[in-house]
């Protein structure tokens, strides 16, 4: 029988990015997934897919232990996924609805709450556990998978993240102001840093890497560079 220890040692590696939002993780973690030929799993795509299922059932505008009740059979039943870069809700791919208005901003609502991140969490380490995978979120390296062989935190200046996020939503057809979405992207950071539960947090052996003047290809070939060298140490 193999022992867990053996089982650990012949997987291929996980790969952890961390940061707040719009700093570019998913588009840095997808490029470093292909060039390393590992799965890519965004989480935050996972919870977007968990608050589209929230609204589908009709939960989205109810509160108090109504909601807490309806919240737990719905998670005892919801099936998400992720596979060849497509997030799937109870078997169905979902990716153009989870940039749907309102979705982003109740994921993190969803995210602060012990239930929700208990089943996420569970759902995350199961698909981390078969290795060869870059995985990015906001508490991967820290709470999710703490075992990675590699991690890294991705940060960008706010304005710069908040320049992105507009650019991303303009092109989608939502109308807003970059002063709105600074203001919605400061109040998330302040939001997802400061909660109890799981707060976001660079991992204390990650390396920190500020994107706010580098390009995608830098990032990844920093990243590469760090992962291939096998001298990889938190910064």
């Amino acid at each position: 029988m193999t022992s867990e220890g053996e089982a650990h040692a012949k997987r291929r590696p996980v790969v952890t990015i961390d940061g707040p939002v719009a700093a570019g993780k998913s588009t840095v973690a997808r490029e470093l997934a292909r060039a390393l030929g590992f799965d890519y799993v965004s989480t935050g795509a996972m919870y977007r897919a968990l608050a589209l299922a929230i609204r589908q059932a009709g939960l989205e505008d109810i509160g108090g232990q109504e909601f807490a009740r309806r919240l737990d059979r719905l998670l005892a039943t919801v099936e998400i996924a992720v596979s060849g870069g497509h997030v799937t809700l109870n078997g169905r791919i979902v990716d153009s609805q989870l940039s749907e208005p309102g979705i982003d901003e109740l994921a993190s609502r969803l995210s602060v709450l012990a239930p929700v991140r208990e089943k996420m969490r569970a759902l995350q380490r199961e698909m981390a556990l078969r290795g060869g995978v870059v995985m990015e979120g906001r508490d991967i390296g820290t709470v999710v998978f703490p075992e990675a062989e590699f991690k890294f935190y991705l940060d960008a200046a706010p304005r710069v993240r908040a320049q992105r996020r507009f650019a991303q939503l303009i092109a989608s057809g939502v109308k807003t102001t970059l002063e709105e979405v600074l203001q919605r992207l400061t109040e998330r950071d302040e939001r997802d840093s400061t909660r109890e539960l799981a707060p976001l947090k660079p991992a204390r052996d990650a390396v920190v890497i500020d994107s706010s003047a580098l390009t995608v290809e830098a990032v990844v070939d920093r990243m590469l560079a760090l992962i291939k060298s096998k001298n990889f140490r938190g910064s």
